[in-house]
């Protein structure tokens, strides 16, 4: 039902997952855990399947914290569900035990991210543009606002659109290369192939580890090649389907 990072399994006051598509009730092109409002899949049906995915992790149906996404680089601090509701954000942070904060994926990448230290947590949504121009930077900052020191955070990044999947044109990739030459290495051309293909999972990565993180974690799943586990916008586009279900991904403090 779900994946998890080794890095935040063990701690013992935190849980979290990257939930898959399976043990949901939608049917159809929605098959599976659909966890997003913004799908046309019935609404009764999405809250029945986010109620499941917090019953996986032992927390209440309604206390799932998710904002209004739009490909922001903002983050919030919450320490209500009732405080994300309508908020167009891009990022949840909290150090609110027993709140699970979470943010919704179909391709783009979710970041999870803890300081157990300082008790902090945070879920970013991270597409290319939320990557290029900062939510994981607002995220950290929001996180150091409770007390959280970037060498202590950890930080897990679930199931993305691969880097063999990420087919993309050349106003793409000069996004990344006027931010500095070097991001050429994100981007590959296998022999024949009219576009390149873009790393996001690897560049988020990367860009972590600038901005002086020390635990990073890549899980390396392709949403777009396993239709078994994950939805995909891109494929639903492919596939000419006309919508395409939500992935959840989480996280809460316990302790």
């Amino acid at each position: 039902m779900f994946l998890t990072a080794p890095a935040l399994a063990e701690l013992p006051d935190v849980r979290h997952a990257f939930f898959t598509r399976g043990g949901g009730d939608s049917a159809g092109i929605y098959r599976g855990l659909n966890c997003g409002f913004g799908s046309a899949d019935d609404a009764e049906t999405v809250q029945a399947n986010r109620a499941h995915a917090m019953a996986a992790l032992a927390l209440p149906a309604d206390a799932l914290a998710t904002p209004h996404q739009v490909h922001s680089a903002r983050a919030l601090i919450v320490r209500s569900a009732e405080e994300i509701r309508g908020q167009r954000v891009d990022a949840v942070v909290t150090d609110k035990p027993g709140l699970p904060v979470g943010i919704l994926t179909a391709d783009c990448a979710p970041v999870l991210f803890c300081d157990p230290t300082a008790g902090v947590v945070a879920a970013a949504h991270a597409g290319w543009k939320g990557a290029r121009f900062g939510v994981t930077a607002a995220t950290l900052r929001a996180m150091e606002s409770l007390g959280a020191k970037r060498c202590r955070i950890i930080a897990a990044i679930g199931p993305t659109i691969g880097p063999h999947s990420y087919e993309v044109g050349p106003e793409f990739a000069a996004h990344f290369l006027s931010e500095t030459a070097t991001n050429a290495r994100f981007f590959t051309r296998p022999p024949g192939a009219a576009r390149a293909y873009f790393d996001l999972s690897g560049y988020l990565c990367a860009q972590l580890r600038r901005q002086g993180l020390v635990h990073v974690t890549n899980l390396a799943a392709d949403t777009v090649g396993d239709a078994d586990r994950f939805f995909s916008y891109r494929r639903s586009v492919l596939n000419k389907e006309p919508d395409y279900g939500r992935l959840l991904s989480a996280i809460a403090l316990v302790g």
